[in-house]
């Protein structure tokens, strides 16, 4: 049987990213400076879904992919971070998903980051997504149909997104990862974990962690990261929860509270079966 850290992914993205966003936006600590390949040796997880940002990666891959090679399982984005203009009206990096797949073996899909719109920009541009469901249904096949073996098309599902009209999105999705933007919506996270089920049925679902409050720009406190915790776990017991997908390396060595508790507890349950 596999072990629950098997479960574990680290959203990987370059180094000091988070804390370069919108000038220092995010109030971050410290100075970044753990790489993803770092990260998941530093939380003993082997997986990475490995996402493009402001500052990159951008095609080729090989250097970035080179670090990961020691990695059970690399998903990279196809369609990166909000801010990555370049990935709006139906444009991707998709190809050279596929190329790094073609030489790395350890790639094993494809993952839309930032996908559907922010209310805001609902409202401002009318469109729900970035990408039409055309555009996305040809990646999805193109995934499935990559020569060496069958790649898994990944999505990024925001909790505040929940009532959004996008069934047809999430059907041509494999995984989808549920990812709460806000630490005061953790309150209401067992709920929107069942929403989120019902939403997604036949689907492999992973639970996004943030180890930093980035919707309201402060840390966690130590019992929402816990409760936080707890929930994912109780939910992955029950069979509902593939694994949890921990967002970052880029503040995993700022002296977080947070990532301590984190750390702790998949020493805990990480050797556990499941």
């Amino acid at each position: 049987m596999a072990k629950l850290k098997d479960k574990f992914w680290l959203w990987g993205q370059n180094v000091g990213i988070h804390h370069a966003c919108g000038n220092g936006q995010y109030n971050l600590p410290g100075v970044n400076q753990m790489d993803s390949a770092e990260g998941c040796k530093f939380f003993g997880i082997p997986n990475c879904c490995r996402v493009a940002m402001g500052s990159g990666p951008f095609p080729p891959f090989d250097a970035e992919a080179e670090k990961l090679k020691d990695c059970k399982q690399v998903v990279w984005s196809a369609v990166g971070a909000g801010g990555l203009t370049q990935h709006n009206d139906d444009k991707s990096d998709l190809d050279e998903v596929l190329r790094q797949a073609a030489i790395h073996p350890n790639v094993t899909g494809a993952v839309l980051d930032d996908f559907f719109k922010s209310v805001e920009g609902f409202k401002t541009s009318g469109t729900v997504a970035r990408h039409t469901v055309d555009s996305i249904a040809s990646m999805r096949k193109k995934l499935h149909n990559f020569p060496k073996r069958k790649l898994d098309l990944w999505m990024v599902w925001y909790s505040y997104q929940l009532d959004y009209d996008v069934a047809d999105y999430i059907s041509l999705c494999d995984v989808v990862t549920l990812w709460t933007w806000k630490g005061s919506d953790l309150t209401i996270l067992d709920e929107n974990i069942r929403k989120f089920i019902a939403k997604t049925p036949q689907k492999r679902r992973l639970a996004g962690c943030y180890m930093w409050n980035y919707g309201e720009q402060k840390p966690l406190s130590n019992k929402e990261m816990q409760d936080q915790l707890d929930c994912y776990y109780s939910w992955i017991k029950k069979g509902d929860i593939e694994g949890i997908v921990l967002c970052s390396n880029c503040i995993a060595d700022i002296d977080l509270e947070a990532v301590d508790i984190t750390q702790r507890w998949l020493e805990k349950v990480g050797e556990e079966e499941v």
